[in-house]
């Protein structure tokens, strides 16, 4: 069992301070599923007709069951879709569930799907600009699959980028129901990530053919389960597990194996034993409260994860009445060390992170360092310091839980708070005349954390390419990408930009990025300040820069800057720029009232804001 120090006072002066600026909308929300719950399990409430229509195509075990209505009812609402590495293993999920919830006195019934797409699949091409809207649209979905009133409780399968986050916000909105997430875990170990990289560069440069870089490419992204990088897919596990929504050690177990099936039957029985129906009721949108929220942010800086959830954390907290802002990961940021360097913040992988101790290890340690909230309600029914413990078989194939490991099996990637990588968070924002943005410290050099020169300025990753290609990308120079703001085009990744800057960088160029897209949890050993806010789409700074304007960018003090004289700078008019090409074409048209809905960077650009008076 853990060890929890006292509370360290900058954890304990954000959460304060979250509280205290969330009070009205927090307890709104939690009227709201209160009065959702105080009647009892909505099915039993239901007409005739209503509940046959829901279980009509039962088995007759199962309806004997609902017609009774003494046992419960486990929705279960699946992003499975077998084109997605990552969701191809729930395919099992459903039968696995079921039976587990016969075993425990209870029905599980799928109650609904929702979209999954891949990120990789689409990265660079016209369908990431649908990718961040996703999240809503999961969102919706899983409003959608519960809208029947017919469950007790609920499981969620879904592992990667926007999904996790979609989905929580969606059981937010059904905050009166326990949900427990079952991951399916990361695919085996490829090729090592760095040797992808390599190669993704010699291709950039001309060096190598597509054949040799399909060939890396497949041997990297080779099975079922998430990519073995520490992205925005593995950083919602890490997350879920901190934030206690998880059950303990299940993040990094490989798909398809014993101990992953025992995870999922137990994740099952422990959703229906949280229910209304027993003695342990612990309804999701009580249980993710502020003391939740900053242990996610505090693990997200820990571990060097994902950008994204600069964005996702932001609007997850808002769906349950809680507004974090970016001063607050700011403030976390400076107290919190790095104790994990998984690529793209080092050379290992999600694996080799769980083998050396993992998420049972990192717990561990951020709670001696007083830098987690203990005392939190979790699915697992005890404070966090049950999820330092990791799951095993017994001799006879049983789940069991033994002590996480008390010392990292590889400093090189996984060290104790007492002798981190660096005594900061892996994530850092940027305030100054280009208005708020984030910078991801922990993936680059130290010497590059500051970076001043002219910049050149770009409309899409294919302009960029194209000047790379043209040999015109001389000298030292800052990219500032614009117009990839979540108005102008839903914020799509732009990851084409990283093998042509880091062959520049490589080269001795210093190179840097500043844009109003994303990077995410795949930001790379490039300087990039992204999520810049206000967006140039929206009337920000980013579209007054001119070629050749000096720009810095300071990770170490937090400014992004533009160094023009001051009253020239707010003479300037705001450069336009034709967007009609991405309004149209994949399914884009359908997303324009999101487009015109969406909020601002900081505010998680999200159409969903439950903090808004």
């Amino acid at each position: 069992m853990a060890v929890q120090a006292a509370l360290n006072a900058r954890v304990g002066e954000v959460t304060e301070r979250i509280r205290q600026r969330s009070q009205d909308a927090r307890r709104r929300y939690l009227d709201l599923i209160a009065a959702a719950s105080e009647s009892g399990p909505k099915r039993r409430g239901l007409g005739c007709a209503n509940q046959a229509h829901g279980f009509a195509a039962c088995g007759p075990t199962d309806k004997l069951e609902l017609r009774a209505g003494d046992g419960g009812n486990l929705a279960i609402v699946t992003a499975y879709n077998d084109m997605l590495s990552a969701h191809q293993p729930y395919e099992r999920f459903p039968e696995l569930i079921r039976t587990a919830a016969r075993e425990a006195g209870g029905v599980a019934q799928v109650a609904g799907g929702v979209p999954a797409m891949c990120d990789g699949v689409t990265q660079g091409e016209a369908g990431m600009e649908l990718s961040l809207f996703s999240r809503e649209v999961i969102a919706l979905s899983t409003a959608v699959a519960l809208s029947h009133q017919t469950f007790d409780s609920s499981v969620y399968l879904g592992i990667c980028d926007k999904i996790v986050p979609g989905l929580v916000i969606g059981a937010l909105s059904f905050g009166h129901l326990p949900a427990v997430f079952l991951p399916s875990g990361p695919m085996t170990s490829g090729l090592p990530n760095d040797e992808k990289t390599r190669i993704r560069q010699l291709f950039a440069e001309g060096k190598v053919d597509r054949a040799a870089l399909l060939e890396a490419e497949s041997q990297s992204y080779h099975g079922p389960g998430t990519c073995t990088f520490y992205g925005t897919a593995n950083t919602n596990q890490m997350m879920m597990e901190i934030m206690g929504v998880h059950l303990p050690g299940a993040s990094f177990i490989n798909p398809n194996t014993p101990l992953r099936d025992a995870l999922t039957r137990e994740g099952a029985k422990r959703a229906l034993a949280i229910s209304a129906l027993g003695n342990h009721y612990t309804p999701l949108g009580r249980m993710l409260d502020e003391k939740a929220f900053v242990n996610g942010v505090v693990g997200l800086h820990a571990t060097g994860g994902s950008t994204n959830h600069t964005l996702h954390i932001v609007a997850m907290a808002a769906a349950a009445g809680i507004t974090l802002t970016w001063d607050d990961f700011s403030d976390l940021a400076d107290v919190v060390p790095l104790l994990a360097r998984v690529y793209p913040n080092g050379k290992a992988d999600v694996n080799h992170f769980h083998a050396a101790g993992g998420m049972a290890f990192v717990i561990r340690e951020l709670l001696g360092a007083g830098l987690l909230h203990e005392n939190v309600e979790t699915v697992w029914g005890t404070g966090l310091s049950g999820y330092t413990a990791e799951p095993m078989l017994d001799g006879k194939g049983n789940l069991a839980w033994r002590d996480g490991a008390a010392a990292s099996g590889d400093e090189a990637l996984l060290r104790p708070a007492g002798n981190p990588f660096q005594a900061t968070g892996g994530l850092k924002v940027l305030d100054g005349n280009l208005g708020r943005a984030v910078t991801k410290t922990s993936a680059v050099a130290p010497e590059r954390h500051i970076i001043e020169a002219p910049a050149k300025v770009f409309h899409s990753q294919e302009e960029l390419q194209a000047a790379f290609k043209a040999g015109s990308l001389t000298g030292d120079f800052i990219a500032v990408v614009r117009f990839q703001g979540p108005k102008a085009n839903g914020m799509p990744e732009l990851h084409k930009l990283m093998p042509p800057l880091g062959v520049l960088q490589d080269r001795g160029q210093k190179v840097a990025l500043v844009t109003d897209g994303r990077m995410s949890g795949a930001s790379g050993k490039v300087p990039s300040a992204i999520h810049v806010t206000p967006e140039a789409a929206n009337g920000g700074a980013i579209a007054k820069i001119r070629d050749g304007d000096m720009v810095r960018l300071d990770g170490v003090n937090g400014h992004l800057t533009v160094l023009v004289d001051e009253a020239e700078w707010a003479a300037r008019p705001l450069a336009t720029h034709d967007l009609s090409s991405s309004h149209v074409g994949v399914g884009r048209e359908l997303f324009a009232p999101l487009r015109a809905a969406v909020g601002a960077a900081d505010r998680g650009a999200s159409i969903f804001d439950r903090t808004a008076a």
